[in-house]
């Protein structure tokens, strides 16, 4: 995974709400890797959840968490309230690991989250505007981007996992 500029600041300092309101504390994932992904209920690669969901499992016991983030700008595939992105997320994929609020993650209004996650470069050298659902990025346990992988690489794909278990080492 190559860098640009890993902006200045943990991405775990950011405040932003949970998906069922109130704050959703990033500080508490401090010292865990977390993959954060913006995510859409109907999207073509709305099935990402399952593998999602997976990895979440496999390494919640050593300090890892999945962190969903919906996002309604591409094509507003994901147009639902809190209370319905989250029933979906629930019985159509079983998920377990915590969401956001639904925010922007690119243009004027985009959230400062992403304004952290943005300028660091996935291994193809794209760094920049979110591509589409489920781009996904990476952050050590120091709270800064480690990685970054395209919305088409899948959840399990050998270079996420491997990702996520060098940054739990």
């Amino acid at each position: 995974m190559t860098t640009t500029e890993n902006t200045a600041g943990s991405v775990l300092d950011v405040e932003i709400g949970a998906l069922q309101g109130g704050p959703a504390d990033l500080s508490r994932y401090t010292g865990k890797a977390v993959l954060v992904v913006n995510v859409a209920s109907k999207c073509g690669l709305t099935p990402q959840y399952a593998g999602l969901e997976r990895l979440h499992e496999r390494y919640a016991p050593l300090g890892f968490t999945v962190l969903g983030v919906p996002c309604n700008q591409f094509l507003g595939q994901e147009p639902g309230s809190s209370e319905e992105i989250a029933e979906f997320c629930s019985a159509t994929y079983g998920v377990t690991f915590p969401m956001t609020e639904k925010i922007e993650v690119n243009g004027e209004g985009r959230h400062t989250l992403y304004d952290r996650l943005v300028g660091f470069a996935d291994a193809e050298g794209h760094s920049g505007d979110i591509r589409w659902n489920f781009e996904k990025f990476l952050i050590g346990k120091d709270g800064r981007v480690v990685a970054r992988f395209s919305p088409q690489t899948e959840p399990e794909a050998a270079e996420v996992v491997a990702a996520v278990e060098k940054a739990l080492a």
